[in-house]
C-alpha cells in the first residue's frame, strides 16, 4: 500500500458521522497512497465508504462529520492542519475532485465558461481576456466542440456527456497535481462512459497527476487502474496491483465482489451475490473485521481486537485472519 514518494498519504483515517438515530461510524482506520501518475481505483459496493474518503481528502465533508483521527498528507505537507483559508486555495488549485453527477455539480444558471472563469479567477487571476482564452482551452483539452459556442451554454443545453466534459475542464483548469473522479460516469450511456474514462486516463498520463478513481464498477476499474484498493463497510480490507488482485484476490469480500460482476466470471452460471448485508455502522460492538458477519471463512480468532493490513505479497496488503 506504500507507494515510494507518494504525492497523497492517507493514514489511519476515521470519520464518524453525528445523525440523530446515533453515531455512524463511517471509516475506520482507512490508509492507503498514491503516487504522481498512478491512476489509484477504490472500489466496494454502496455504502462502503469510498466517496466519504474522497470528500474528507477534498476537506468537504458534510457539517454532520467529524475526522475523529488519522493523518491526511499531500506531498508531505499535513492538509488536516492547513488553515481554512489554506486548504481552500489547496483544493482546485493542487487537488481538484469531478463529482459523480455532471448536471447536478454545475450551477444550472450560470454559463458553463464562466463556471470555469470563476475557477480560474479564484485560483490563478489574471486579466478578463487571459482568463477567457484559458478557458477556450481548458474546453479544447477536453475536446469539447466549438468550445466558443459551448462556453455561452448553460448546463441544461448541454448533454450529460458534455456537462461531464464541462467538470473534468473546471477540474484541471489550474493544472493541479491530484485528481479525485467520484464514480464519473454514473448517468452516462456505455459509449460516453468509456469516452469519458478515456479522456480522464489520458489528461492523468499526459500530466502526471496522481488520480483517484472511485466506482463501484470492477470491469470499469480493471481497465484504466494501476492499483486498487478494496473498501467494505468503511474498513480498507485489500489493496493490490490491479493484475495481482484479479487473479490473486485474498480477502473473501474481494472474491465475492468479483464474483458478482458478470464480466469477471467464465460463465454466468458462476456469478454469485453477496449475502447479507453492510453491518449498521451506528453499533458501537462492530467486529474487528465488519465483513465477519457475512463471512464463510470466519474463524474465532476473527472476533480478537488488532486486525490489520498485512502483507501476502509484493505490494499486496490484507485485512483478514483466514485470506485464501
Amino acid at each position: 500500500m506504500t507507494a515510494a514518494n507518494p504525492l497523497l498519504s492517507v493514514r489511519e483515517l476515521s470519520v464518524n458521522f453525528r445523525t440523530r438515530s446515533g453515531t455512524v461510524h463511517v471509516l475506520d482506520r482507512v490508509s492507503f497512497d498514491v503516487a504522481p501518475g498512478e491512476i489509484l481505483g477504490i472500489v466496494g459496493e454502496s455504502g462502503s465508504g469510498k466517496s466519504v474518503t474522497a470528500f474528507a481528502v477534498m476537506g468537504i465533508l458534510d457539517q454532520a462529520a467529524r475526522i475523529e483521527g488519522g493523518e491526511i498528507h499531500f506531498e508531505g505537507r499535513d492538509v488536516l492542519g492547513m488553515s481554512a483559508r489554506e486548504r481552500d486555495m489547496w483544493r482546485g488549485r493542487e487537488a481538484s475532485i469531478i463529482f459523480q453527477n455532471p448536471r447536478t455539480a454545475l450551477n444550472p444558471i450560470r454559463a458553463v465558461g464562466q463556471q470555469i472563469a470563476d475557477v480560474l479567477a479564484r485560483h490563478a487571476p489574471d486579466s478578463a481576456a487571459a482568463i477567457r482564452a484559458k478557458v477556450l482551452e481548458a474546453m479544447r483539452q477536453v475536446r469539447i466542440p466549438d468550445p466558443e459556442k459551448r462556453a455561452k451554454a448553460f448546463p441544461f443545453e448541454l448533454s450529460g456527456g458534455l456537462c461531464q466534459r464541462v467538470g473534468i475542464a473546471m477540474a484541471l483548469a489550474c493544472a493541479p497535481r491530484l485528481l479525485i473522479a467520484d464514480e464519473p460516469t454514473t448517468g452516462l450511456d456505455v459509449t460516453t462512459q468509456a469516452v469519458i474514462m478515456d479522456l480522464i486516463r489520458d489528461l492523468a498520463r499526459a500530466r502526471n497527476l496522481g488520480t483517484v478513481l472511485i466506482t463501484h464498477d470492477l470491469a470499469l476499474a480493471s481497465q484504466y487502474c494501476d492499483r486498487i484498493v478494496v473498501m467494505h463497510a468503511g474498513h480498507v480490507v485489500e489493496a493490490a496491483p490491479i493484475a495481482e488482485l484479479f487473479v490473486h484476490p485474498s480477502h473473501p469480500y474481494t472474491t465475492r465482489l468479483l464474483r458478482s460482476v458478470p464480466s469477471m466470471v467464465d460463465d454466468i452460471s458462476q456469478l454469485q451475490a453477496i449475502e447479507g448485508s453492510l453491518p449498521d455502522l451506528r453499533r458501537d460492538d462492530l467486529p474487528p473485521c465488519r465483513f465477519a458477519e457475512r463471512c464463510d471463512r470466519r474463524l474465532a480468532a476473527c472476533d480478537a481486537a488488532g486486525l490489520m493490513l498485512e502483507p501476502v505479497g509484493p505490494s499486496h496488503t490484507v485485512a483478514c485472519r483466514n485470506p485464501l
